[in-house]
């Protein structure tokens, strides 16, 4: 079976405060709080959801914000940088945006590209690349006109304990076309026009920590719950063994962990984030899943109130 996905359905981090993470990422970087939900695997804790005006595959990076917990390292077997897209000629609005905002910036240039690179409040590595591909955001708050919002992923940076092995999997069994090599960098770029480049670090680094900080896995396009079921099918047979389909309200999921550490989820594309919310009403409301519905006032007291 010969299957290829798209690109990046939404990449989740472990980050710390969850007002700093929403002043963050709603306020500095112009993002849509699209969904407001907790970690199904451990109610207690947030999952928040921040995207386009929609939340469309490819522009959702979500968060389970843990006040508190321990900082992480990043290293082998994690996204070591997660890239944000945004339109041409918008890197110096970026640049001096976030400066603004007193956020150290660097710039580096991968196969012809520039990158300003950032952290996060939490220490989350960050960049934004400009390109022309990919539909503009139409979500424009805080002063962030559409020429110039952050329209999803761009991709990521791989960091592996076996790069030409997670370049295998890349390449044959997702589907991607490897680009090229460049330095360190070797590049592959799947069909979608968003969230469709992934680059894999091939400089040895140490192993990575999970904790605040760090990226707890990357997920990757599935159009739809039968090309979902055929992606399962097709890991299976191959050896990387993925879990049952998990039910995440908004999407169905499989798990797999890729030779080089790094834990991979397939995710469906439908069926979103307006099926228990309005369009103009996202994020505005904690959703819960239905088992967990009898336990919302206990839940609430748990979770930290903030505000958007």
């Amino acid at each position: 079976m010969k299957k290829t996905t798209a690109g990046i359905h939404h990449i989740t981090a472990i980050v710390g405060n969850p007002q700093e993470n929403v002043d963050f990422y709603a306020d500095v970087l112009g993002l849509r709080l699209v969904k407001k939900t907790v970690n199904f695997d451990d109610p207690g804790t947030y999952h928040l959801y921040f995207g386009n005006e929609g939340g469309q595959p490819g522009t959702i990076i979500t968060f389970f914000p843990w006040d508190g917990a321990q900082k992480g390292r990043i290293g082998s077997g994690q996204v070591g940088t997660t890239t944000f897209v945004a339109p041409e000629e918008s890197l110096n609005f970026w640049e001096k945006r976030l400066a603004n905002f007193s956020v150290k910036v660097s710039k580096e240039t991968r196969f012809n590209e520039e990158f300003i690179q950032f952290k996060d409040p939490h220490g989350l590595h960050l960049e934004i690349v400009a390109r022309k591909e990919g539909a503009n955001s139409k979500w424009d708050k805080n002063s962030i006109s559409p020429d110039k919002a952050i329209k999803g992923f761009g991709g990521a940076v791989l960091n592996t304990a076996t790069p030409y092995k997670t370049a295998n999997l890349l390449e044959h069994v997702m589907g991607m076309e490897k680009v090229g090599q460049e330095a360190e960098y070797l590049r592959f770029q799947s069909y979608g026009n968003l969230g469709n480049i992934l680059d894999i670090n091939l400089a040895a680094s140490p192993r990575g920590i999970m904790g605040v900080g760090t990226v707890h896995h990357i997920a990757f396009r599935a159009s739809d719950f039968n090309d979902h079921k055929e992606w399962q099918t097709h890991l299976d047979e191959i050896g990387f063994y993925p879990t049952d389909v998990k039910d995440r309200d908004y999407f169905e999921a499989i798990y797999f962990r890729e030779q080089g550490g790094l834990l991979f989820e397939i995710a469906t594309d439908p069926p979103g984030f307006t099926r228990d919310e309005s369009f103009t009403e996202l994020g505005e409301e904690l959703k819960l899943p239905k088992w967990l519905e009898s336990k919302r006032s206990q839940i609430e007291d748990l979770l930290t109130p903030f505000e958007n």
